[in-house]
């Protein structure tokens, strides 16, 4: 059994009766079928902002899902007894997708059990040159970042994942989504679209705004924001896919975000990790990993947050041209 599935499973146990709970998909992997559960709580009224918390689409990088799943068990403790976490509620909805990629965790593969790359798979192409094989190939499914077919067909797991995101977020005026990743750099990075295309995307300003709020609210914070085409383009990347989806409709703003950790820091402080493949992607050392879950607590209760009071900080009008200005010099100068 995978742990991190059974680990999600005793958190559903632990909020029965106060979470709403379902299957939305099930994938084959050695004759067993594997759920791809959502988890929901907060108000279902689309007129309300939502946020939800995703991990696992990389089935290596185990520790985006203990993160995720590490939040809603904190939620769901909280839920006992924090009466101001209740009344929050009633202003947000919060949905978790903590294992998106059940097959490909199991095998210990970044790829899901068709050796596809769930983050390669969506209809999209980019519009300039990308990065032979890790942009995304469709040569083979046995080399890696494979798309899948080009009948642009995805696959189950992404499928799963876009249905969810079209009915929970775009849904809605205002959402925001965080993804949660591992393997890249030596610090925590807070990636934003797009990846197809080195341009900036429509709402950058608000991403510029929301970004600002957090810095002046946790000072000494340890991420880096930018956008994913600072370090490479992809085809197929799902939340540009979607993003270009809100975007099609007007007046909504839905912010994806990649939470992308730096695994290279856990390599340097415990070089024999290299010789492991699930140690490039994650930690190993039982303080390391406690470590980490408790570091992006507080990030990922801000987002709640700021997506529940999103009408106080949003810019508008000035204040909107200000803050797209500003952006613009600090990471597309």
């Amino acid at each position: 059994m995978i742990p991190e599935l059974l680990e999600l499973e005793h958190v559903i146990d632990a909020g029965s009766g106060r979470l709403e709970t379902r299957v939305i998909a099930e994938v084959d992997e050695a004759g067993e079928k594997l759920p791809i559960y959502l988890v929901a709580l907060g108000n279902p009224d689309r007129a309300a902002p939502a946020i939800g918390f995703f991990g696992g689409v990389h089935g290596l990088e185990r520790i985006g899902s203990d993160v995720v799943i590490a939040y809603l068990r904190h939620l769901v403790m909280r839920l006992k007894w924090d009466s101001a976490f209740h009344r929050q509620l009633e202003s947000v909805r919060l949905i978790f997708m903590p294992l998106v990629n059940p097959g490909g965790m199991r095998r210990g593969t970044r790829a899901n059990p068709n050796g596809v790359d769930l983050m390669r798979n969506a209809p999209l192409d980019a519009r300039e040159r990308v990065p032979l094989l890790v942009g995304g190939q469709r040569i083979s499914a046995r080399l890696p970042w494979y798309r899948g077919t080009r009948d642009g067909t995805m696959e189950t797991e992404s499928r799963a994942l876009c249905d969810v995101v079209g009915a929970e977020l775009l849904a809605r005026d205002f959402s925001i989504a965080l993804d949660c990743h591992s393997g890249f750099g030596l610090g925590d990075r807070i990636w934003f679209p797009y990846a197809h295309t080195r341009n900036p995307l429509p709402q950058l300003a608000e991403v510029y705004a929301l970004k600002e709020i957090f810095r002046q609210t946790h000072v000494h914070h340890p991420y880096i924001f930018e956008p994913q085409s600072h370090q490479y383009l992809t085809h197929g990347d799902l939340w540009d896919y979607l993003h270009l989806r809100a975007c099609a409709t007007a007046e909504k703003i839905f912010l994806p975000l990649t939470l992308e950790m730096g695994a290279w820091l856990w390599i340097k402080k415990n070089p024999r990790q290299l010789f492991s493949r699930q140690g490039i992607f994650n930690p190993q050392i039982a303080h390391r990993q406690q470590r980490v879950l408790r570091r992006h607590l507080s990030l990922m209760d801000f987002l709640a947050r700021a997506a529940a009071s999103h009408r106080l900080w949003l810019p508008v009008d000035e204040a909107r041209d200000e803050h797209h200005a500003r952006a613009i010099a600090e990471w597309y100068r």
